[in-house]
């Protein structure tokens, strides 16, 4: 089995070391390092073999959109995983903007932490369910106008999406834009190929970082 290197960047001792426990407890995971502060964790990168990264937001001096960004040019293919509370939405844009990949509440069960670290490492995006949830009924539409480009969205298919954020089904989406769900079926599956998305939480990143919606 494969080991997946994790290095753990959070100002809380008692936090860092409870979450170090708990990921070690899986015999694939290995945590290779922790740190107090953005700018610790940035001065070992260069050297540390490391796959996935948890990052919390909130943190004194360096916070973790900024760590994020600078250690995706440091690494590009390092994988973060954003750490949070309630009451941090107004980071999740810029944490997608700077390219976390993946979104954990602090008080998520391990086994979401276990789905978490899976997702972000098969290519995936990662929402927790309890996030998830909180996000979509925050989402709102920005008004875009569509480009000519081939790949480009279409107007449908971008109110589409912004449904598809919303945690609407595909028949809700048919009801309330009053089409048929076989023509939402369609555009859905125009939507994944030209966005290369493979998931819900997928298109959730893909709208944020394109700014067809915001929290």
């Amino acid at each position: 089995m494969e080991e997946t290197k994790i290095a753990l960047v959070d100002d809380h001792t008692l936090f860092r070391t409870g979450l170090r426990g708990l990921l070690s407890s899986r015999e694939d995971f290995n945590v290779v390092a922790d740190f107090g502060s953005g700018e610790e964790f940035l001065k070992q990168l260069p050297t540390l073999d490391v796959d996935v990264v948890f990052m919390d937001i909130a943190m004194p001096e360096m916070d973790g959109a900024e760590t994020t960004q600078r250690a995706l040019k440091i690494k590009p293919d390092l994988r973060i995983i954003t750490l949070s509370m309630f009451g941090d939405d107004h980071y999740y844009s810029l944490m997608v903007q700077c390219g976390a990949s993946g979104f954990l509440l602090k008080d998520s069960d391990i086994e979401e932490v276990y789905a978490a670290v899976d997702a972000v490492m098969a290519g995936d995006n990662y929402f927790s369910s309890v996030l998830y949830g909180s996000l979509t009924r925050n989402l709102s539409r920005i008004d875009t106008v569509p480009t000519n480009d081939e790949d480009s969205l279409s107007e449908r298919e971008i109110e589409i999406l912004v449904e598809v954020c919303a945690g609407l089904s595909n028949q809700e989406i048919a009801d309330k834009l009053f089409i048929s769900k076989r023509t939402v079926d369609k555009h859905r599956a125009n939507i994944l190929e030209k966005t290369g998305c493979k998931n819900t939480a997928n298109l959730v990143v893909y709208a944020i970082k394109n700014r067809l919606v915001e929290i």
